[in-house]
């Protein structure tokens, strides 16, 4: 009688998708980075200038390029172990920047910082993750969007790139039990099944904004870079996430005009300021082609505060009048040197929870100020 011999075996499939999970680990440690230095990306010149650039490189400095590290400290040994470590031991660290400093120019090299590559896309998906209009309330005019698809049935024609493998298979085996050839898989057209999908109607009210910005001569080159670089970001995060969002840029110095979008970005004037003027154009244009009842209204102003000081009042009175018809609306003053204005002290005794202020000192307030009027509820 012959003797059967069976071989035994145990693989770790995990192997297999080594590479994969390394890289899907690292892709998550960049992403990471970059959310911990948001303030600086959305800042980053390169990105705000891109004109169309899709790609770009961002230093990440708390992420370096894994390797090992041998005599940190130029003790003797060659980096082999005695044999008595575990799992999770720490063998050694690498000196931080300034510890144990004599003082003197040091000789050591330092630390290589990895530079990652990403798609103006994907950091948006980081930048944009928690941004949402505040306060947005359904209003009158009809709220349909049919963009959003959901897979809901299955049926036995349709497209191939849409075959659903494993209900085909199944059916397939199916059919041969039937036929008493046993579950084997021997596919005929009619096995054949395919995913459907219906327009599931997402309801999205209709909103404007409102983009006020002060170009009169007082603003200088970081009061127009604040700015601009707030407006860039809102744009892309209103195109990003919302069909039914329009955006008006109104453009002031002691007059007001409404621009286009290039002009916006680059016009440049000279003259006094009058705030004033902007707030009553904005109202203007929201009575004749944005009535509440029909749009979420959101204004907001960028400008360095440097104001008429008879024209304060003017500005409390009809900010206060913007807040009754808007959803929320955001006054942001750019004060390099840490002294706010007159029209921000006034600003600050008005009694309105969704009127959102913001201090512009630095390039991180610009970051802190999109989260801040991007956030779900008034503060």
């Amino acid at each position: 009688m012959g003797r059967t011999t069976f071989s035994i075996s145990e693989e770790d499939w995990s192997l297999h998708r080594k590479g994969y999970l390394d890289q899907e680990r690292h892709r998550q440690r960049v992403r990471q980075a970059i959310r911990d230095r948001l303030t600086d990306v959305v800042t980053e010149e390169s990105i705000v200038l891109s004109r169309g650039q899709t790609i770009f490189r961002i230093p990440v400095r708390s992420l370096e390029e894994y390797r090992f590290r041998y005599q940190w400290d130029k003790q003797p040994g060659v980096g082999q172990g005695n044999g008595d470590t575990r799992v999770g031991d720490v063998l050694g660290r690498v000196r931080e920047a300034g510890e144990g400093g004599t003082g003197e120019a040091g000789d050591q090299p330092g630390v290589d910082y990895y530079e990652a590559e990403v798609t103006l896309e994907e950091l948006e998906n980081i930048v944009f993750e928690s941004w949402e209009l505040p306060n947005r309330r359904p209003k009158q005019q009809k709220e349909v969007e049919t963009d959003f698809i959901e897979f809901n049935d299955i049926r036995k024609k349709g497209m191939m790139a849409n075959l659903d493998k494993k209900r085909t298979i199944l059916e397939s085996m199916r059919r041969n039990a039937r036929e008493g050839r046993g579950p084997r898989i021997e596919l005929r057209p009619d096995d054949l099944r395919f995913k459907t999908w219906d327009d599931v109607p997402k309801p999205e009210s209709a909103a404007v904004v409102l983009a006020m910005m002060d170009t009169s001569g007082s603003m200088g080159t970081f009061e127009k870079y604040a700015a601009r670089t707030f407006y860039f970001w809102m744009l892309r995060f209103l195109r990003r996430k919302y069909r039914r969002v329009e955006v008006v840029f109104i453009a002031h110095h002691v007059e007001a005009k409404e621009v286009g979008e290039e002009e916006f970005f680059s016009r440049g004037e000279s003259g006094g300021t009058r705030c004033s003027s902007a707030y009553e154009l904005a109202l203007q244009i929201v009575a004749e082609r944005y009535p509440p009842a029909l749009f979420n209204i959101y204004p907001f102003h960028f400008t360095d505060g440097d104001n008429l000081a008879s024209d304060n009042a003017r500005c409390v009175e009809l900010a206060g009048r913007l807040l009754e018809v808007s959803s929320a609306m955001g006054y942001a003053e750019v004060a390099p040197h840490g002294r706010e204005s007159r029209l921000m002290d006034e600003f600050r005794a008005v009694e309105a929870p969704h009127f959102r202020l913001f201090t512009i000192r630095e390039r991180g307030d610009i970051f802190r100020a999109l989260s801040g009027f991007f956030s779900r509820e008034a503060s």
